[in-house]
């Protein structure tokens, strides 16, 4: 636990939380290795691999830090899209993070990063993923509701990223024993 809480001081401590806004960071232990489980988060323009709220994704131009992107998002949630920017993405420290810039939601000034680190999981290669946020709380609503509410997200989010890239490396192992 202790190298999981020097990822978070190292990489998740957001820039002066105001007193209007709610912050927090969720981990997950992913039974994959990490070049699978990077190989989906590093998809700015492919959200919908595994985020199950995604039902599509527009990126004008390259895709680079400033990139814009414009998410669909499915029925059920309050909001049909978002407009969401590239801040940060490290392919060598396996970091990507994204901002919130419009949309028909209530996600004011919402900023987020994702870290991987490799980990050994039941003897074999895993991944350590931690998301982090920060998000203005909405008037009418409490920093609680608002925390409950992204992290829920969240969490929904992260158990898809576990389930597709676990469902991938068992393909992967498979196939390489069938090819042997």
């Amino acid at each position: 636990m202790a190298i999981t809480e020097e990822y978070i001081r190292k990489h998740h401590k957001h820039e002066s939380v105001k007193d209007n806004q709610c912050t927090s960071s969720l981990v997950k232990h992913i039974k994959a290795p990490l070049h699978r489980v990077w190989s989906l988060v590093r998809r700015f323009d492919q959200p919908q691999k595994y985020k199950p709220f995604v039902s599509g994704c527009n990126v004008q131009g390259h895709l680079e830090i400033g990139s814009v992107r414009e998410v669909n998002v499915r029925s059920g949630l309050p909001a049909t899209t978002s407009m969401e920017r590239l801040e940060l993405l490290d392919e060598e420290e396996h970091i990507l993070g994204m901002r919130i810039v419009g949309g028909d939601h209530r996600l004011r000034n919402y900023s987020s990063v994702i870290t991987l680190h490799p980990e050994i999981i039941d003897g074999r290669p895993g991944t350590l993923v931690i998301e982090s946020f920060v998000v203005d709380v909405p008037e009418g609503n409490t920093k609680d509701e608002t925390c409950y509410f992204v992290e829920a997200l969240i969490k929904c989010n992260l158990k898809s990223l576990a389930d597709v890239s676990e469902r991938l490396a068992v393909q992967d192992r498979t196939e390489s024993i069938v090819g042997v």
